[in-house]
């Protein structure tokens, strides 16, 4: 979820506090005046204006956000409240201990490994476990090693492609699917979370070259479920992420 565009005229910090406090006031919550003052904040700005409304009113924002408003209002304010690294944090703790994995499956492959590294920081942070804990705790098998896989060092962002280990994980990948009866689930983890999204963004067209087979459509005959979906997203994001994350905004406003 991205933050709205910021409009050229601001109050400072302070006076949206205060006008925050006010629309807690009187009978339910302004809630007209939530949406005008957050959702045209970037997240620096909104980490000021709660630094600024626990100094005026010894109470934490979020908190009173949380007892004034309810439903998917609720949830989209407070997404609101954390910077891009903490809200992934909060996407994926919620989905994890829900068992509704798919969130936590779609945030992990589709970020950086930089992304990775200060989400992971502030999964530690917030909630006292590491990613990594949680993950084995609620998921399994081939999705399991896929997740752990990938928010695991070593990682490789890099943007050098070698010709010739693109040619042979395409080779890899063809043996450890349509070429054999049954799937080797191993490669599939090894190539698409130790390779750099550079790396995969080549792999695909090599592979339909040699193989005259699309990488996606051989995903999707050889695995199902959220191993499945992870590793399209791994492969959507390595070949036009920007294309990605267009269509899971257009999806999201569509859900709202």
């Amino acid at each position: 979820m991205s933050s709205l565009i910021v409009p050229p005229i601001l109050t400072s910090p302070r006076d949206d506090a205060i006008k925050l406090h006010g629309a807690f006031k009187g009978w339910g919550c302004d809630t007209a005046v939530v949406i005008d003052i957050l959702a045209h904040r970037d997240a620096i700005q909104r980490a000021l204006i709660q630094q600024d409304y626990r100094a005026m009113y010894s109470e934490d924002l979020c908190k009173r956000l949380s007892s004034e408003l309810s439903g998917k209002l609720e949830m989209a304010v407070l997404l609101w409240m954390h910077d891009p690294a903490g809200r992934d944090a909060v996407v994926m703790r919620n989905s994890l201990t829900t068992g509704s994995l798919k969130a936590a499956t779609e945030v992990i492959c589709s970020r950086t490994p930089s992304q990775i590294q200060l989400i992971r920081q502030h999964y530690h942070s917030k909630f006292g476990v590491h990613l990594e804990d949680d993950i084995k705790r609620h998921t399994s098998g081939d999705h399991e090693k896929l997740l752990l896989a990938y928010v695991s060092p070593p990682w490789n962002e890099g943007l050098e492609v070698d010709r010739q280990m693109v040619e042979n994980d395409a080779k890899a990948l063809y043996k450890a699917g349509e070429k054999r009866l049954g799937t080797d689930e191993r490669t599939f983890i090894r190539i698409f979370c130790e390779r750099s999204r550079a790396h995969l963004a080549y792999v695909a067209p090599v592979y339909h070259s040699m193989h005259g087979n699309s990488l996606k459509k051989v995903v999707k005959k050889e695995t199902s479920g959220n191993f499945e979906y992870g590793l399209l997203t791994i492969l959507k994001c390595s070949e036009n992420p920007a294309k990605y994350f267009a269509k899971v905004w257009a999806r999201t406003i569509l859900h709202w």
